[in-house]
């Protein structure tokens, strides 16, 4: 299959290192210092002065034991697998909700994505897209995707009646209807698939690490070859650190 496809794989991958490229030159193009104060202050402007020391706690954590470059790269490589997600997935769930043929199409692949272990994400990656972050990001994609599209749909899908037959008795299109009165009814759903996908995204890159895809997940795996438990345990702190701050910013722009 490579050998008849292999322009669009390319392709996939040459677009996909566009997008880690262009997130990577914020997060580690930029000094330490910009890139320390501008996630301080997002934190504390979306979470409150709480979570702004929270993370100025993890982020000199970070510095303190040597783990700056790679988890800026393990954020990268996040931030670049929940773009593609949400771009994706959105679209998607608006299809399945709207859509009995796109919901017999897609939910048995949701089902089969969401039953998969993590591990054999990793196989078509390296299969297909050869070894690196692009494969890494791809495979989290796959496996980070699905609560997007069905919490997407399933916000649309309980949408009040009696609020899209009001808005269609006022002369509101179908397209309007979708943009002005179903999707911010299901914003808070659309949310909550949104957080989902970041911390699966996170959990994913980590063991992407294992194909090439670096970040803090390569510290684990070389620290578990080399048997270095303190290293490892560092690093697994740092991980969790993250997920813990990532959690915290998503869960408060849920509630806002």
């Amino acid at each position: 299959m490579k050998a008849f496809y292999g322009w669009l794989f390319d392709g996939v991958t040459h677009w996909v290192r566009v997008l880690l490229n262009a997130v990577e030159a914020v997060f580690m193009g930029t000094p330490w210092i910009v890139t320390s104060l501008m996630l301080i202050m997002a934190a504390g402007k979306l979470a409150g002065p709480r979570m702004g020391v929270f993370t100025a706690a993890v982020l000199l954590y970070l510095a303190l034991f040597g783990f700056w470059q790679t988890a800026m790269s393990t954020i990268s490589l996040t931030v670049a697998a929940t773009v593609i997600c949400v771009v994706a997935g959105l679209p998607l769930g608006i299809w399945v909700a709207k859509s009995k043929a796109g919901a017999a199409l897609v939910t048995p692949m949701l089902d089969i994505m969401q039953t998969i272990p993590s591990f054999v994400y990793l196989l078509p990656a390296v299969a297909f897209f050869s070894v690196g972050k692009p494969p890494g990001i791809l495979a989290t994609v796959i496996f980070a995707m699905p609560p997007m599209v069905r919490l997407t749909a399933l916000g649309i899908q309980h949408v009040p009646a009696s609020t899209k037959e009001a808005a269609l008795a006022f002369g509101a299109s179908p397209r309007q209807l979708l943009l002005k009165v179903e999707l911010p009814l299901a914003l808070p759903s659309i949310m909550a698939g949104v957080n989902q996908v970041v911390m699966l995204s996170l959990s994913m890159v980590v063991i992407a690490a294992i194909i090439g895809a670096g970040g803090m997940g390569f510290i684990v795996v070389d620290a578990l070859a080399r048997t270095q438990v303190g290293r490892g345990l560092l690093a697994g702190i740092g991980i969790a650190l993250i997920a813990m701050m990532i959690d915290r910013v998503v869960q408060k722009i849920n509630r806002m």
